[in-house]
């Protein structure tokens, strides 16, 4: 019997339905393409490859040359790798040097010009990242653990945190987050944000995107039921160009205030 392409091709998908394996909505060749660059261009950490039920992806990992045993999670923004210059890089390596392990995370992604309100189909697949990447820390760390997200990154977490049981995350630094009365619709009323229950620092930029402005003036409106700090940086756009001293800096102090705690 002579087979086309596109037979095998409908009954590879029959059998993947078959044995209930899962298929990724996130562009897993886009993230081979990202990993391939990452890999090859790495100045800063050790690439450490993690597992999920159903995807294997590309982590960071930074060692601090000395410092309190805590681990950081950093999440990218739409689209982009762990290791983006614009914020990732910055955050990712200078808060190693600041003394904390940082595991930076590819995280789903869809093609390039994608509207932010298509992530919602990605939602489901970024948890199970964040807890392969709390399994590293914490067979790497003595803890305690935070996530520091920019972006889609901090509409990930926000919604990967609030679905039960709760992760063992000390507390959520969102960079530029527009969810939450933002501008993705993934969060339109706030609701899912209101739902965190550990310390959230909400940080955005004075001439951040509009969306981002918006929904920080509406979140800073809401009843907290967790410690809640919202920072405005002067001067500062939605990467942060130009700002990333002073964004270490405010990322930086809220981590080692909590930490005292």
């Amino acid at each position: 019997m002579d087979w086309s392409k596109r037979d095998f091709i409908r009954c590879l998908g029959v059998c993947f339905l078959a044995f209930g394996l899962t298929v990724s909505a996130s562009d897993l060749e886009k993230e081979r393409r990202w990993a391939e660059e990452v890999v090859d261009q790495l100045f800063d950490g050790e690439p450490v490859w993690l597992l999920t039920d159903s995807v294997r992806f590309l982590s960071l990992h930074v060692v601090p040359e000395s410092g309190h045993g805590g681990g950081l999670l950093i999440l990218h923004g739409r689209g982009v790798h762990p290791d983006w210059p614009q914020m990732v890089n910055p955050l990712r390596v200078a808060l190693a040097e600041a003394g904390w392990h940082t595991l930076s995370l590819q995280l789903p992604v869809l093609a390039n010009a994608v509207p932010g309100a298509d992530y919602q189909a990605l939602l489901p697949e970024v948890r199970p990242r964040i807890e392969a990447g709390l399994r590293f820390l914490e067979r790497t760390t003595s803890g305690p653990w935070f996530v520091v997200a920019h972006s889609m990154g901090s509409t990930m977490a926000v919604h990967a945190l609030t679905q039960m049981p709760p992760l063992p995350v000390t507390g959520l630094a969102l960079i530029g987050l527009g969810s939450g009365q933002g501008g993705d619709g993934l969060d339109p009323d706030g609701t899912v944000f209101s739902g965190l229950s550990v310390p959230v620092l909400d940080l955005f930029g004075e001439q951040d995107l509009e969306g981002v402005i918006r929904g920080a003036g509406a979140r800073a409106k809401f009843d907290h039921r967790f410690d809640y700090t919202q920072v405005k940086l002067d001067g500062a756009d939605h990467f942060f160009d130009g700002h990333e001293t002073e964004l270490i800096a405010v990322v930086s102090g809220w981590l080692n205030r909590k930490l005292a705690q």
